[in-house]
């Protein structure tokens, strides 16, 4: 007696833990929840944020078009020529006229060592290719910015579209267990029917037949909700073991579907629209190296025997002009290839315009027609589970036919799966408007 107590508070105890384990892993998530979760967790928005630090980076990089550089360098030389050893002599101040100016002693020195030590200020002056690349890092910047939010509402979108698709699919299996259960009280009737002689064992064969058929879509169904809650983990970052558990629904209200037909307020066209200013700029910048560079440069030199030696002292100031006045053709070819990436870039831009105007009339056209689905679906519904109760009530006295059952069950079980895709694609709808909208 005492081991079949103890055996029956482990089972309690097991059956506890497992139920505490079952609730902590299920996740109660409303849509706000879920959207702001992505923002924080999605890698494809990382990524995108990534992006704009990149061009953030390349801003810094374009400095240069005005910032000095400064150059430290040593260099360590050990030779025996008769020629540097005397320059090495004269730079290190270490030239002894009455002994190094010997014939023997200029055609056979002794090898020298000397370490110089340079420190160099270039500061360009006139550098008008890489001012111009300033506004193309900076255009470039604005573009993924716009690119950014992009990539948010287009992980907001997808998150709703799984969102209430888990929502769908829930109802849709509430749904379908609600007829597999009006359906096995059916096929419990129909039995006792038979077994008194009052059925045909082909009625009540076929009552049979359409619960399995039912079962088998529950099973369907059943699969759709997964595969929704593995949408919304995957971009949730969730763990593979946790259950979503959706607080919102299928809510189809009055929003009006008057959108913009032109929607230049989308941030993907904003990046469009900057990413044309950017081929501007690339072609400017084209055209701009084929014009002179001005740079002044300063530079103090140590040369001395021992490392970093600050022996030997001198400077030397001055300026430096590069024109690039022919080179093989090279400038022109970019020239003509950056113009020509001006004009796909432009083009892309009004072929994105246009699509996006398809697109939303499209979403308009799409939740006008979800609207009034739903509500010729909720009328189906309310008659076909009158019609249902009706004929329900004829089969138990024996004064309809299976056939006429079965009809009327398909019917009221086709309804409640209509009325929820109608909403689910009223909301996807809604969603898509906002989306292409720019809303």
């Amino acid at each position: 007696m005492m081991k079949v107590t103890r055996r029956v508070f482990a089972l309690i105890a097991a059956s506890l833990a497992f139920s505490a384990t079952a609730e902590a892993a299920a996740m109660k998530l409303s849509l706000e929840d879920a959207l702001k979760m992505a923002h924080d967790r999605n890698t494809s928005i990382k990524a995108a944020k990534a992006r704009i630090d990149q061009a953030d980076a390349m801003i810094v990089q374009s400095r240069q078009a005005y910032l000095p550089k400064i150059q430290l360098s040593e260099t360590f030389t050990h030779t025996n020529d008769p020629g540097a050893n005397l320059v090495f002599k004269l730079q290190q101040e270490i030239a002894n006229p009455q002994t190094d100016f010997a014939p023997g002693a200029l055609n056979h020195p002794p090898a020298i060592n000397d370490f110089h030590t340079s420190l160099q200020v270039m500061q360009p002056l006139i550098n008008v290719d890489a001012m111009i690349g300033r506004s193309v890092a900076t255009s470039a910047k604005r573009a993924q910015e716009f690119m950014s939010e992009r990539a948010v509402e287009t992980i907001d979108l997808n998150i709703k579209k799984a969102y209430y698709g888990l929502i769908m699919a829930r109802k849709n299996v509430a749904a379908l267990e609600q007829s597999i259960g009006i359906m096995k009280g059916y096929s419990a009737e129909a039995a006792k029917a038979f077994k008194v002689g009052l059925l045909t064992k082909s009625d009540k064969l076929s009552t049979d037949v359409r619960l399995a058929e039912l079962n088998e879509q529950k099973l369907m169904m059943q699969n759709e909700m997964r595969n929704a809650e593995d949408a919304l983990r995957t971009m949730l970052k969730l763990e593979a073991d946790d259950t979503i558990v959706p607080t919102g629904d299928l809510i189809v209200d009055g929003a009006s579907s008057a959108a913009k037909s032109l929607p230049a307020g989308r941030s993907d066209l904003k990046a469009l629209e900057a990413f044309n200013d950017v081929s501007g700029y690339q072609h400017d910048m084209a055209k701009a190296q084929s014009l002179p560079r001005l740079n002044a440069f300063a530079q103090q030199n140590w040369h001395d025997a021992s490392l970093l030696g600050t022996e030997g002292s001198s400077w030397v100031v001055g300026l430096n002009m590069q024109w690039n006045i022919f080179d093989g053709m090279a400038t022109k070819g970019k020239v003509q290839e950056a113009k020509a990436k001006q004009l796909e870039a432009r083009y892309n831009y009004e072929a994105a315009k246009e699509q996006s105007v398809m697109e939303v009339n499209r979403a308009k056209r799409a939740m006008q027609t979800s609207r009034q689905r739903v509500e010729v679906a909720r009328k189906s519904l309310d008659e076909a589970r009158v019609s249902l109760d009706f004929i329900g009530e004829q089969f138990r006295t024996g004064m309809a036919m299976t056939f006429e059952l079965l009809m009327r069950e398909q019917s009221f079980t086709w309804a409640k799966l209509r009325i929820n895709q109608a909403k689910y694609d009223y909301c996807v709808a809604k969603s898509e408007l906002e989306y292409y909208g720019g809303r």
